[in-house]
């Protein structure tokens, strides 16, 4: 097998994880621009390589709206304004998303998208142009930190599932920068070690947590962020203090404090205080009461346990995964076996220790495909069938474990067991009918045809 150090290269290398699909239904030309609906392609003017998908609130157009610019990391620009097209009619937000962004591409194409997807829309759209924002999920939060970063008129940031490029340091941003992550997800430990650095920072920030893997949040958890870029935008004077909308936010989070606290989950009950703090900030006295909250909480003994016992799973977590680094090494298949649905059975018994069992094998799921990737792409056809069994086995339902399989399959002349497994990808959410086209197993093959003939 392949040494410790080139592992660990690889791992690096796709720590933002995994290969970009376009979009799954995309219409040609840009279509009658409709309030209320979501028009899946808008082809860039300046470039018709370039198009992103678009949603103005049913309310319409007629005034200059702001706007969120989401990136998703498989370039499906629809996804995203699927999910949260209700936020966008409740908040007033016109919300775009970039059909070519996507992981893999370097930072000089992101740049290149990024101004051809703002030129066209801000010559097709009436745009609030003090209220401009970007978001991403994993792969495409990095990206639409990259552009806030770039361009100082960006006022905010929502980075779900992933935080900003890679080495950037906490500093005083130009943008309001709100992280969201799954209490499964394999990245929550870098997220909140990053927003416990912008606290030394007069970056205005918050972290938001659902119950979930590396996924887009749900329309609950994003609502909270949409409301983020309200009460930033009065903070900051652009918009009038809108107390009803103030206090129901208050309403709603004492709310859910009240229920963590019935629930004994004292731990989440301190999220939710830190997380009103900063999300209120400035805005009303209200603080006050959520920072007597908190330092109740900071002085009860259930609270103090808690907090010990996240983190001592932290610590165990970490250990674990240094463990799995000496394994990835070795070709014991038994062990992954084993361990894989220990950590299913463990993952699926909803306790406290649940997500750390899910940030585990989504740990693992990431590291298998990378490492999958490699292999195949340098030919290392033996090894790279044990790891993508591996990937199946971790993540059954990625549709890049069967994509892999399948190019496996290819190179080792099971013709049945190819369509059987490019099936599965597409069923599990593969749209990439030009990737396919180009892999050379597959190249001038009736395969395209037969998955994508809908």
């Amino acid at each position: 097998m392949k040494t410790s150090r080139l592992i660990r290269f690889i791992l690096l290398f796709y720590s933002c994880a995994y290969i970009s699909m376009p979009p799954a239904a995309a219409s040609s030309g840009a279509g009658k621009i409709e309030p209320g609906k979501i028009i899946d392609t808008v082809i860039c003017q300046s470039d018709p390589t370039q198009s992103y998908a678009l949603y103005i609130p049913a309310k319409g157009n007629s005034v200059a709206l702001p706007v969120i610019y989401f990136f998703d990391p498989h370039a499906d620009g629809a996804l995203p304004l699927r999910k949260y097209k209700s936020l966008a009619d409740v908040y007033g937000f016109i919300l775009i998303g970039s059909n070519n962004s996507k992981n893999g591409n370097d930072w000089s194409t992101t740049e290149n998208t990024w101004l051809h997807l703002f030129n066209d829309t801000k010559s097709r759209l009436k745009i609030n142009s003090n209220r401009i924002y970007t978001g991403g999920f994993s792969g495409g939060a990095k990206v639409a930190g990259y552009v806030a970063l770039q361009h100082p008129g960006i006022k905010g940031v929502i980075a779900n599932g992933a935080g900003l490029p890679d080495g950037t340091p906490a500093g005083d941003f130009n943008f309001s920068f709100t992280a969201i992550a799954g209490e499964g997800d394999m990245n929550l430990t870098d997220l909140v070690a990053f927003s416990n650095d912008l606290d030394k920072t007069r970056t205005r920030h918050r972290i938001i947590f659902f119950e979930g893997i590396h996924e887009w949040a749900p329309e609950s958890a994003m609502s909270i962020a949409f409301a983020g870029l309200q009460f930033d935008a009065m903070q900051a004077g652009l918009i009038p203090k809108d107390a009803p909308f103030i206090n129901r936010y208050v309403a709603k989070s004492k709310n859910r404090l009240e229920a963590y606290y019935k629930a004994h989950q004292l731990i989440k009950a301190g999220q939710e205080c830190w997380l009103s703090i900063s999300i209120l900030d400035g805005l009303t006295n209200e603080t006050a009461w959520f920072k007597e909250k908190a330092a109740s909480l900071a002085g009860n003994t259930l609270y103090q346990k808690q907090r010990q016992a996240q983190e001592n799973l932290l610590v165990r977590e970490q250990n674990t995964k240094a463990a799995y680094m000496q394994h990835f090494q070795q070709g014991d298949r038994n062990y992954w076996l084993t361990t894989i649905n220990d950590l299913q059975a463990k993952a699926g018994a909803k306790t406290a220790e649940s997500g750390m069992y899910e940030r585990l094998l989504a740990y693992l799921s990431l590291a298998f495909y990378s490492i999958s990737n490699h292999l195949i792409n340098s030919n290392g056809n033996k090894e790279a069938r044990h790891f993508v069994e591996l990937y199946k086995l971790a993540d059954p339902t990625n549709s890049e474990a069967w994509y892999f399989s399948a190019i496996l399959n290819a190179r080792e002349g099971h013709a049945d067991a190819i369509e059987s497994d490019l099936h599965k990808a597409v069923q599990y959410g593969f749209r990439d009918r030009g990737r396919l086209m180009k892999q050379p197993e597959f190249k001038n093959s009736v395969y395209a045809n037969k998955l994508f003939r809908n």
